[in-house]
């Protein structure tokens, strides 16, 4: 019954509503993103690095096999199709801005907690030594620390291995993706259907084999993509859950605004029916009342014309 009523919550009808509604969430979203700028922007803690360590850090400084701006657009990009295919199949403006909001949230709370963890850790990268010393001649202080002549961007990259952005960020804005197909495709409906768990899998088959691409181009130590990718789920999870029930909830396909929406209509509807119930039966009881008037009247009339017959009789009688 509830699903005959979508489409009436059109981007048209209720979109600026519900954008001023949460219009301090999408404020706290800017000001995420300027947080990552400045993350970004900043040095990394650049840890002690000795010449034993380098034997760990020696792999080859190869380019990324996953670029850096191919990350948004199949974490965050592709999720926004596919939520506006659902929209434009069911017309709900809410579930639209809610899954928008959520996966936005997920990634930049994910990127925001990464880059922290990054610039606090400042381990090296697995090509750290390649990166350092470009013509393979290493050269190091009193102390037994690198005194690394390479670029200083390439360098500064080079202490930001832990935990790995790729792989977060892959888990973060696919993660939210595959738990908003799991309760739009109900999954968990104890009916046995595997091929949808198959749907809802891919997107977390893609973002584990962005994580192993960045163990096999060395610029991660496998510990660094395996607390990436759970950085990104758990974060991914905790979104989704903000805005949509879980999957295996029977509403786990809709947004709590929209069944919220449906129970203020489903008790307004309910108010109203009991007024004009209510109204009816004061029309009901005027009219029985004057009714009853009527045959009182009608009675007292009746009495009345009795007795002054009874009187009438009595003074002819008396007068013969």
């Amino acid at each position: 019954m509830r699903e005959v009523q979508l489409g009436s919550h059109t981007v048209k009808s209720h979109g600026l509503t519900v954008a001023r509604t949460h219009l301090h969430d999408w404020l706290i979203l800017v000001l995420l993103m300027l947080i990552e700028i400045i993350l970004y922007t900043i040095h990394p803690f650049y840890r002690f690095v000795g010449k034993d360590m380098m034997n760990d850090l020696k792999y080859p400084f190869k380019s990324n096999t996953v670029p850096v701006w191919a990350v948004p657009v199949y974490s965050v990009l592709l999720p926004i199709v596919i939520f506006l295919v659902v929209y434009f199949r069911r017309r709900d403006v809410y579930d639209l801005h809610h899954a928008i909001l959520g996966l936005l949230f997920s990634v930049l709370v994910t990127a925001v907690i990464t880059d922290a963890i990054k610039n606090a850790v400042g381990r090296p990268r697995p090509d750290f030594f390649w990166r350092c010393f470009p013509d393979g001649k290493d050269v190091y202080d009193m102390l037994g620390n690198v005194i690394c002549h390479g670029d200083k961007n390439v360098i500064k990259e080079g202490h930001k291995s832990f935990p790995s952005g790729h792989t977060s960020w892959s888990f973060a804005g696919l993660g939210f993706l595959s738990l908003y197909l799991s309760g739009k495709i109900k999954v968990f409906d104890r009916r046995g259907h595997i091929a949808k768990l198959c749907i809802i899998f891919f997107p977390l088959l893609f973002a584990t084999l962005v994580g192993i691409s960045r163990v096999d181009d060395y610029w991660h130590h496998w510990q660094d993509v395996f607390a990436g990718g759970l950085l990104g789920l758990t974060v991914a999870t905790f979104c989704y859950l903000q805005f949509f029930a879980p999957p295996y909830h029977p509403e786990g396909w809709g947004p709590y605004a929209y069944f919220r929406v449906l129970e203020e209509l489903h008790g307004r509807t309910q108010a109203t029916n009991a007024v004009n119930a209510g109204n009816m039966q004061a029309m009901e009881a005027q009219v029985d009342n004057k009714q009853d008037e009527r045959s009182i009247h009608g009675c007292i009339g009746i009495s009345l014309a009795h007795n002054y017959s009874s009187k009438l009789e009595e003074i002819k009688s008396g007068r013969t």
